[in-house]
């Protein structure tokens, strides 16, 4: 059974440490750690810096998802930036190319969408369940082969439309965009209710569906697993198959509610952003939105630091020290959960040892 401290230290921790070593970092270069917090937060309450912080968080939180449901099964899916990258060009041009009423508009480009992160995720996939290629190995190269794919596609004698300076794709029509939520100053993502939903269902799936539970146990031992009946490399395909297809929905929230078009320039990163945010949230779907929104903080708030002559990259900083913090924090506790149990075992034996020479003597 998980213990409090299992719970509640780790991220006490890694709060505590991350804290203290960015001030370091700080200290470092010539800054007052106190000044450059203090700063950095008091950004967060100026123009939409608030609102923007919450729209990037939900394109982070999607990535983040799409990471975990590989980890789930001990899968390292750092293909995400390949697949959200593959399925935002395929969805941008089937839009733009559609003409269909407001909603089904819509739900015809998140599945276009879905099914294209899915088909490029299946390549690893499929190399992993019948040749054992390693997924790292496999979806790096596919990574590095998505820059080629979208260029081709994006050439404006295929699919790409010359704008000012930037080529891209066809401009998507009213009817397939999803509405923001005026707030404040800015305007919030209306994808950040899709994206809440998407994190209910993957809590949904993995706690109380058997598929979940089958999922969780292949992550924890394919051996054991298959002496209770799981296919592990059924488990695979379809683990990197969900991870893919929620990958496709990575630049939704941004294609649909801003762009309206995916250009050559379109903001790459977010799916190794994601990797980051998954480990920070420790697959849970609350800890991934508030990895998401700390990450978020630490990018938007970060042009701040140069109002007092520091340089924006100490953010960047900051969320590497976050990331190691985390990791090391939490190995820390689970070393010490585990010496205590070996105790606590050990008392208990000696115990019984204990028992079992006072009634040989009585007897």
């Amino acid at each position: 059974m998980t213990s409090w401290r299992t719970k509640l230290l780790p991220p006490l921790l890694a709060i505590v440490f991350a804290v203290l070593l960015s001030a370091i970092a700080l200290i470092i270069s010539g800054a007052d750690p106190l000044e450059a917090y203090g700063t950095m937060i008091g950004q967060m309450f100026k123009g939409s810096t608030s609102v923007d912080t919450v729209n990037l968080a939900t394109v982070y939180y999607l990535s983040g998802l799409a990471v975990a449901i590989g980890f789930q099964m001990n899968l390292f899916n750092i293909g995400v930036e390949g697949q959200y990258r593959f399925a935002a060009v395929v969805a941008a041009i089937a839009g733009g190319a559609m003409k269909l009423p407001p909603v089904v508009h819509v739900l015809a480009i998140l599945l276009v969408a879905v099914v294209a992160g899915m088909t490029y995720a299946a390549i690893p996939a499929i190399l992993k369940v019948t040749r054992g290629v390693s997924e790292v190995i496999s979806t790096i190269m596919l990574n590095a082969i998505v820059a080629g794919i979208i260029a081709f596609l994006i050439n404006a004698d295929q699919f790409g439309v010359q704008t000012g300076n930037n080529i891209g794709t066809r401009v998507i029509e009213p009817s397939g965009r999803i509405p923001g939520i005026p707030l404040g100053s800015g305007t919030l993502f209306g994808f950040v209710v899709v994206a809440a939903v998407i994190g209910v269902a993957y809590w949904f799936m993995l706690n109380r569906t058997r598929f979940g539970f089958e999922l969780k146990a292949s992550g924890e031992s394919t051996t054991a697993a298959a002496a209770g009946g799981v296919n592990a490399k059924k488990m695979t395909l379809i683990a990197m198959l969900l991870s893919g297809g929620v990958a496709g929905l990575v630049a939704m929230p941004e294609l649909l509610g801003r762009d309206y078009s995916y250009g050559i320039t379109a903001t790459q990163m977010y799916g190794f952003t994601g990797i980051a945010v998954a480990l920070l949230g420790r697959n849970h779907p609350g800890g991934i939105a508030l990895g998401a929104l700390l990450w978020a903080f630490l990018d938007t708030s970060a042009v701040s630091l140069e109002q007092i002559n520091v340089s924006k990259e100490i953010a960047t900083i900051m969320q590497g020290i976050i990331v190691l913090s985390v990791v090391v924090a939490y190995e820390i506790v689970r070393r010490a959960d585990l010496a205590a149990e070996q105790r606590r075992v050990g008392r208990a034996l000696a115990g019984r040892k204990g028992s079992s020479v006072a009634e040989g003597g009585a007897v």
